[in-house]
């Protein structure tokens, strides 16, 4: 350390997760308004969360796809949105098969409405393991659209358009 340079003291007070949590407040209000009121105009939230966080609740297809962070968006097609103090509840549907989708506020990653270019960063929490991870019950197997991610590859918005049926020419 260069003599110049004062070492700051260290905090006996938790100023860096006030401050987290402060922003994840941001988060839980801007839900709890859309669960009361709906979503005004044209916002629409983009919701990051950690896929492996402990009480995570999401069909087993999508944990398969999305082993450590998944995107939501909310925006026409959701529905059955409960706020609590502890994280939310919403029906998305995925490739036509409606689901369930349990998410604690401690795993939330990021959350962005585009709309008003907002957008927040989380800190990561830490990743679980795995062995008691609550799990909704298995839906029916779906065709996949394009490849499946490569391990390590960045996640990706799921974004409801492409899980949208298309009309299947009759024979």
């Amino acid at each position: 350390m260069d003599e110049n340079q004062e070492q700051r003291p260290q905090s006996m007070l938790p100023y860096e997760d006030w401050a987290e949590e402060a922003r994840r407040q941001v988060a839980v209000r801007a839900l709890e308004h859309i669960a009361r009121e709906g979503l005004p105009g044209e916002h629409h939230f983009y919701v990051t969360f950690r896929t492996d966080h402990p009480g995570v609740i999401i069909p087993q297809r999508l944990r398969a796809q999305y082993p450590q962070e998944m995107t939501i968006v909310l925006q026409h097609q959701f529905w059955d949105l409960k706020v609590d103090a502890e994280g939310f509840q919403v029906g998305l549907s995925f490739g036509g098969v409606p689901a369930s989708l349990t998410i604690p506020f401690a795993a939330l990653a990021g959350f962005a409405d585009p709309y008003v270019q907002f957008g927040l960063r989380f800190r990561p929490p830490p990743a679980a393991p795995q062995p008691e991870v609550a799990q909704a019950p298995p839906t029916q197997p779906e065709p996949q659209e394009g490849p499946a991610p490569e391990p390590g590859e960045v996640p990706q918005v799921v974004s409801l358009d492409a899980f949208r049926r298309r009309p299947t020419p009759k024979d």
